[in-house]
């Protein structure tokens, strides 16, 4: 079993294939944590010290011993109010007006299989494949229970963890803090890395030393945001990718949340990820029940590359869902940067004829078919087909597009709105704005509370009505500004608003999959500005950014492999000068950089030359050629391009015969140095074949020294290299 309840030590062990999660019942009902590490046996609770503190307050119940205080001992579920004065992961304001909890231990229960959270994204497994482990704990005096749910999956090396707060008392409450997973370290010297960033420049790699202070990151935006991602790493100070102890959370949400790490006064390391406290004050009523969010933790001992690829093999085969989570997914072609708001269904229709002449598979409709759209200005939130723009019903073009062999896909960001919409004009009171104060505009629109059901049928039925002419088979769902005005006309309780507008916005989508169940959804906000774990259980793509500069995307795209997949960060070949930098990049680089995420174009192949369309025909070949080693294969950030002059990363099947390495010069200088790539993963002792040039390859001497990559005149070249073990 990988969940294992001592009753002589009242000890609760959660063990993965190479790591050990360890928490401990105490004598007066606190669930103390013990131990989250390399996997280990016994019981770790000689871990625990026990001394007088000056200024620690003592529980009640402990008398007159002065060595035990909440301030100071490691805890699963540290509340406000039992003195510990951390960081906590829950608070409540209760039905009395006061503020505090104490949740003491009631019982246990473990199940085969893997816990689900009602109306909630969450990592899914078969009952032969988990186990969940349930702790039951209520605060005697307000009856309130926490139900504390863990959920592992031991091959992946995989720990879950999520909570259920359920009111049986006699008046309403608030919940005013709500974190899903809490890590308390008693001793040891960490950095956080934290993945920062802006509009078209996300999740950038910061890594700090964990001082005697709080850091905290998070977002208030109402999503999880280009400005911070909901994912956090704690690692040794001398932890490198291939070395050390390192530590994952990972937070299942795509709303506002809030990620804090801080050294006590004792040196101790507590790190805590969950919902965002700011504009959150969430009523329960009595029998009411809040579901937390869950975070996925995930722990190594050899360092960065293997808690990244935990995390990659977990979303990817139990986040990730429908058709297209084990299956390669279509190169496309988007309109955006070919035409912008600029085009008609005859302009449509040829440049999908231009695209299926380049072997390109689906062709992307984007903004501007809809309604009166034509610019930013207008029209969002009328779904309906602007039939006089595209001179046919959709219908015609879709069977159009799909005649030449060509799969059709459609721009959509149902939860926006512009003032001057029709729908705005008839229902005024469905956006999110306060009562007599002018609106906050960003991309000169508003946000529909989606906290409310009515709101969200109706533009369910509107994109449904769409979606119903013809042979759909792509969506791509946007969402252009943060929310800000946070007040919903449906409640009194204005605290509830945006995890309430999350609900309803993973009801939609649930919904838009169910009807669809072969339909291939991509996420975005503005590019990456909701990349996070609790999208990718709808969307098995996610664009990563509104830039498409090759040079900047290798940045990005190296950001976001420490948490997620490669294969899900939409990655697309742009014409030049890019029209985000200026930057004037080859094309063989473009496709080199795209090619290591959801393959596809955004460019007007008019405008391309016979040479480049044919590096098309070619990138696409070598996209398929691969496609199984980068969707299956372990993947390594080979350098770091924020520090080194070179940005190179590989990807390694399961059983190490096939390696494909990708490498981009960032720089030139004159009269430069070699640069050489180490490899990783490959089989010791081992010959490998370059399948290019032809050249054996010691794999002992590629992990050492490194391939050297040639020196050349301009700027930005990339390579691009495929070894295949040889058999001797």
């Amino acid at each position: 079993m990988s969940i294992v309840f001592t009753e002589k030590d009242k000890v609760f062990s959660l063990h993965t294939k190479k790591s050990t999660y360890q928490m401990k019942v105490d004598q007066y009902g606190f669930l103390l944590h013990l131990y989250y590490g390399r996997k280990s046996r016994g019981c770790m609770d000689y871990l625990l010290h026990y001394a007088d503190r000056g200024f620690s307050g003592n529980p009640y119940e402990a008398g007159e011993d002065r060595t035990y205080s909440m301030d100071v001992l490691p805890q699963e579920l540290p509340c406000q109010g039992t003195g510990d004065f951390r960081s906590s992961a829950v608070a409540i304001k209760n039905s009395d007006g006061s503020y505090g909890c104490d949740f003491r231990y009631q019982g246990y229960r473990i199940t085969k299989g893997k816990y689900g959270i009602p109306g909630l994204p969450a990592v899914y497994a078969d009952r032969d494949e988990a186990e969940t482990l349930e702790i039951y704990m209520e605060d005697k005096v307000t009856k309130v229970k926490v139900t504390l749910l863990y959920g592992v999956l031991p091959k992946l090396d995989i720990i879950t963890r999520s909570a259920r707060i359920q009111n049986n008392g006699a008046g309403k409450i608030y919940l005013e803090k709500a974190q899903a997973a809490c890590l308390d370290f008693v001793g040891g010297e960490y950095d956080l890395l934290c993945f920062y960033g802006r509009h078209t420049s996300e999740r950038n790699v910061q890594r700090t030393p964990i001082g005697h202070n709080a850091q905290v990151i998070g977002s208030r935006r109402g999503t999880s945001s280009h400005q911070y991602n909901p994912m956090m790493i704690l690692a040794g100070r001398k932890t490198t990718e291939d070395a050390g102890s390192c530590y994952a959370m990972s937070f299942v949400y795509s709303g506002s949340f809030k990620g804090e790490a801080e050294k006590d006064q004792y040196n101790q390391t507590r790190m805590l990820l969950g919902l965002s406290d700011e504009l959150f004050s969430y009523p329960l009523e009595t029998g009411g029940a809040f579901h937390v969010p869950e975070v996925v933790l995930t722990y190594s001992g050899t360092g960065l590359a293997a808690l990244s690829q935990n995390l990659h093999s977990c979303f990817q085969n139990h986040l990730c869902r429908g058709k297209y989570k084990d299956k390669a997914r279509p190169v496309l072609l988007n309109s955006w940067e070919a035409s912008y708001f600029d085009f008609n269904g005859e302009s449509i229709y040829q440049l999908g004829k231009q695209a299926a002449e380049l072997g390109i598979e689906m062709l992307v409709m984007d903004d501007g078919w809809f309604g009166n759209r034509k610019d930013d200005y207008r029209a969002l939130g009328d779904w309906y087909v602007n039939e006089e723009k595209l001179g046919e019903p959709l219908a015609g073009l879709v069977k159009k597009i799909n005649e030449l062999g060509l799969k059709f896909g459609i721009w959509f960001e149902p939860e926006g709105i512009n003032e001057d919409s029709d729908l705005f004009r008839a229902h005024p009171d469905w956006a999110l704005t306060i009562p007599g104060r002018d609106p906050v505009r960003s991309r000169n629109q508003l946000l529909l509370d989606f906290s409310r059901k009515e709101v969200v049928d109706h533009v369910f039925e509107q994109m449904c009505r769409v979606l119903d002419q013809g042979n759909i088979e792509y969506v791509k769902w946007d969402l252009n500004r943060s929310l800000s005005d946070c007040f919903s006309r449906n409640t009194a309780d204005q605290g509830r608003v945006q995890y309430d507008y999350m609900i309803g916005l993973y009801d939609f989508l649930e919904r838009l999959l169910q009807r669809y169940p072969d339909l291939l959804l991509e996420g975005c906000s503005g590019g990456g500005g909701r990349f996070d774990a609790g999208m990718l259980y709808y969307s098995p793509q996610i664009w990563c950014s509104d830039n498409s500069d090759a040079i900047e995307r290798v940045s990005i795209q190296y950001g976001t492999s420490f948490g997620y997949p490669v294969l899900t960060m939409g990655a697309h070949v742009s014409a030049v000068p890019n029209h985000q930098t200026g930057r004037v990049t080859p094309f063989h680089t473009r496709g080199v950089v795209a090619m290591s995420g959801a393959f596809g174009y955004e460019l007007d192949p008019k405008k391309l030359s016979e040479e480049e369309k044919q590096a098309i025909r070619e990138q696409i070949r070598e996209y398929k050629q691969y496609g199984s080693l980068m969707q299956k294969g372990l993947y390594y950030r080979l350098t770091n391009p924020a520090k080194e002059e070179v940005g190179a990363w590989e990807f390694v099947s399961q059983d190490g015969d096939e390696a494909l390495v990708s490498a981009v010069m960032l720089k030139v200088h004159g009269n430069m140095p070699v640069s050489y790539i180490r490899l990783k993963g490959l089989k010791p002792d081992s010959l490998y074949r370059e399948q290019k040039s032809g050249k054996v390859y010691p794999s002992d001497a590629l992990m050492e020294m490194g391939i050297p990559l040639p020196v050349e005149m301009g700027e930005y070249r990339a390579y691009q290299m495929y070894f295949i073990k040889v058999e001797e």
